[in-house]
């Protein structure tokens, strides 16, 4: 009996216009291009500046673009889980706008909040989902609106982000291609190196939120970095055992 496999059949992305270059960065922080492009290798990054428009517009844009290249309707789609630490508000979830304005009538949605790791943990849980056999067309966006929370004075993080949405089709396969294998992680201990403080029960907004800076992602690079670096290496080392695979039989990375 063949088992059924989680296969991702279409992948589509949508970009804001506006770029925002390292030369007009270095116009409001203490930075310049040649700093920029040797710590992070970063030449410019798309905002979203349209007035009114929130991570749910970006994402349905980036669905819509998928179901026309799969050629899917969207009344077909039965689930949409969105990975996002910018949601449009604390709710209705975005995943749900999202829906109404794809014209995804008979999915439901939920949002999955991983930051970097978001669409690593997305695609794991609509593997299971699709896996289990009781869905058979799952969506996964990735989308932020990271300017949204980028403090523009801080030259450490305003560098790196951007606005940008993804949407990816995952379906049921009986072939021998698809998702093989994952292992996930998380560590909380790392929380104090990398957050947003405010917003949330434990430090609702305020005055005081507001002055501090609070409601901007704060990061302490370095610790942030040898983190990444030694974990992610030690986890795929352990995948490969797992696998029974060798470092040089990997061709991408």
């Amino acid at each position: 009996m063949s088992t059924i496999k989680a296969s991702i059949t279409g992948v589509e992305a949508f970009l804001p216009e506006y770029r925002l270059t390292n030369d007009e960065l270095s116009q409001i922080v203490d930075t310049n291009d040649e700093w920029i492009m040797q710590r992070v290798g970063i030449k410019e990054r798309r905002i979203l500046k349209d007035k009114g428009k929130a991570t749910s517009d970006m994402a349905a844009e980036a669905v819509k673009k998928l179901l026309v290249r799969t050629n899917t309707r969207p009344e077909d789609i039965e689930l949409v889980i969105c990975a996002t630490i910018t949601p449009d508000m604390v709710f209705p979830s975005t995943s749900n706008l999202v829906c109404s304005k794809a014209g995804m009538a008979n999915a439901f949605g939920y949002d999955l909040a991983a930051a970097c790791s978001g669409y690593l943990f997305g695609l794991e849980t609509a593997r299971v989902f699709i896996e289990s056999g009781r869905y058979k067309k799952v969506i996964l966006v990735a989308a932020d609106k990271m300017s949204s929370i980028t403090d523009y004075t801080d030259r450490t993080t305003c560098v790196l982000f951007g606005d940008a949405a993804t949407a990816t089709l995952i379906e049921p396969t009986l072939e021998n291609v698809g998702i093989i294998d994952s292992i996930l992680k998380s560590d909380g201990e790392g929380g104090k190196h990398l957050n947003l403080k405010a917003g949330g029960s434990l430090n609702p907004a305020s005055h005081e939120t507001v002055d501090k800076h609070w409601h901007y992602v704060y990061q302490e690079g370095q610790s942030v970095f040898k983190f990444a670096v030694t974990r992610m290496a030690d986890v795929a080392v352990e995948i490969m055992q797992r696998n029974q695979l060798k470092a040089e039989e990997i061709k991408y990375l």
